[in-house]
């Protein structure tokens, strides 16, 4: 299963903001969206995740729910993804369908091995950033952080940085081992840096099929 390089995390103050940020990407090309959506009740997530997969099975884009299994599974959608490491079990596999891709957040080496281990299909590393609201444990990893974890893992599942990343830094992102990468704030202030992402990840719609992760 190839997972595009490229993942846009939804972001929007109202389900219709998020709903038409979600259209923008997609028109953008955005080949992969992981509908966020925090506090909330499963009944409300299930009804903005029915309207968000109209309009990615529209343009034939990937639709990740974060951390509803159950809406995940009602709206078929391409998969999950799970913030807690703890919560991840074999059960979780369970309540989706096999074709449903599982990725999760890891901090650090360690939990990248955990997930590793529980075989999930990609991991986001994250943050590479520090934001003066990242609350909790999670620091910033930056470069040296991110190639650090890639060069003691050597492995086949796909790594993904996420943490306040731009455009300006792809390139030595790339250069650290990451295989791709997931932006929210960069591309909902302006969707056409999808495009731009898109060149620096060599990841097109049209390139996406001859492009594994190595």
């Amino acid at each position: 299963m190839i997972i595009p390089k490229l993942h846009y995390i939804s972001q929007g103050e109202s389900p219709k903001e998020l709903l038409e940020n979600i259209q923008k990407a997609c028109t953008s090309g955005a080949e992969l969206v992981q509908l966020r959506i925090e506090n909330a009740s499963e009944k409300k997530v299930l009804k903005i995740a029915k309207e968000a997969i109209k309009i990615t099975s529209h343009f034939q884009t990937r639709l990740i729910i974060f951390e509803y299994f159950k809406v995940a599974k009602e709206i078929k959608a391409d998969g999950i993804h799970i913030e807690k490491i703890d919560s991840f079990t074999s059960i979780a596999r369970k309540q989706l369908y096999p074709w449903q891709i599982i990725g999760a957040t890891a901090n650090t080496l360690q939990d990248c091995e955990k997930l590793i281990a529980k075989e999930v299909d990609y991991i986001t590393l994250s943050p590479f950033k520090a934001v003066e609201m990242q609350s909790k444990h999670s620091s910033a990893l930056g470069l040296n952080g991110f190639l650090a974890i890639t060069e003691a893992l050597k492995t086949e599942t796909p790594i993904l940085g996420f943490g306040e990343i731009t455009t300006n830094d792809v390139a030595d992102i790339l250069k650290t081992g990451i295989s791709g990468i997931a932006v929210s704030n960069a591309i909902t202030q302006n969707f056409d840096s999808i495009k731009t992402f898109h060149q620096l990840l060599n990841a097109s719609a049209t390139q996406e099929q001859r492009h594994t992760f190595k």
